[in-house]
């Protein structure tokens, strides 16, 4: 596996891939890689692809009250992990980099960025698709994989890759889950013994509600008792909704491609997850 931490061996190395490949892969991460994270490299190598994973902790996707610091960091067996799931390029920039003083330019974008996540936590979609933007332009993949678990943020990438007409492909993977049901997350190593054991309720409450609204009920009184049992399961809850699944607007009972979304604070740690009906 090939490790780039500068623009130049990333450009010399992408062009080596190109050689040998008819497609370039790229999966974009902060490290810390679970087997989330694995199954997204697994997935782009198996398509055929050349593949290149990013690691970058974004600050501009963290807001001023948020865990940058406390973010977990891992690089060596973040390595190991790419290496062992054929990764051929592991893509390691600065924020020097990535960041270069007297830039001016920043993407933000609207539509399916406006609410939810990007109501509770102002800013974080602009550090999304701003780094996302910088990492296509670098890498030029022909297709990129993300983690269905940050379902907002897939949507919102795939909006601006359409928008900005960017010539590449954005692939949706399956959420990958613990026994439980608990979605894996990095930031899962943090909640307490106790926490671990309710945290599964945050999918368990989501599955309700789908069963429910999948029968045709309408969804206000569902998704109340579901945020009411939550609060009193120990969870602080941003939102319990069910959306459009590709412009995140509410909706106020099934339809095709509906989705449930949630967010909920347990202890320091902040859970999201989602599911569709069907």
């Amino acid at each position: 596996m090939l490790i780039a931490r500068t623009l130049p061996d990333l450009r010399a190395a992408c062009t080596r891939l190109r050689r040998h490949a008819e497609t370039l892969a790229l999966v974009p991460t902060m490290g810390a890689l679970h087997a989330g994270h694995r199954s997204l490299v697994a997935r782009a190598v198996s398509s055929g692809a050349a593949t290149v994973a990013s690691i970058f902790v974004n600050p501009l996707q963290f807001g001023p009250n948020e865990d940058l610091t406390r973010y977990p960091r891992d690089e060596p067996g973040d390595l190991a992990a790419l290496k062992a799931e054929g990764c051929a390029l592991a893509w390691l920039p600065s924020v020097a980099t990535m960041y270069p003083i007297g830039e001016a330019t920043a993407v933000m974008v609207r539509g399916p960025a406006e609410r939810w996540e990007g109501e509770v936590r102002p800013g974080h979609f602009l550090g999304v698709a701003t780094v996302c933007a910088k990492l296509f332009g670098q890498v030029r993949p022909d297709r990129a994989y993300f983690g269905e678990k940050d379902w907002q943020q897939v949507q919102v990438v795939k909006r601006m890759v359409a928008d900005l007409l960017l010539p590449l492909e954005i692939v949706g993977v399956e959420t990958v889950r613990e026994e439980d049901g608990l979605a894996l997350s990095s930031r899962n190593r943090f909640l307490s013994a106790e926490e671990r054991a309710v945290a599964p309720g945050l999918v368990r409450a989501l599955r309700s509600v789908a069963e429910r609204v999948g029968f045709g009920e309408p969804a206000q009184a569902p998704l109340a008792e579901a945020r009411a049992a939550l609060e009193a399961a120990g969870f602080a809850v941003d939102y319990v909704a069910l959306v459009e699944g590709t412009t995140l607007l509410p909706l106020d009972r099934d339809a095709p491609g509906a989705r449930l979304i949630a967010a909920a604070k347990l202890g320091s740690v902040r859970l999201i997850d989602n599911i569709g009906i069907g």
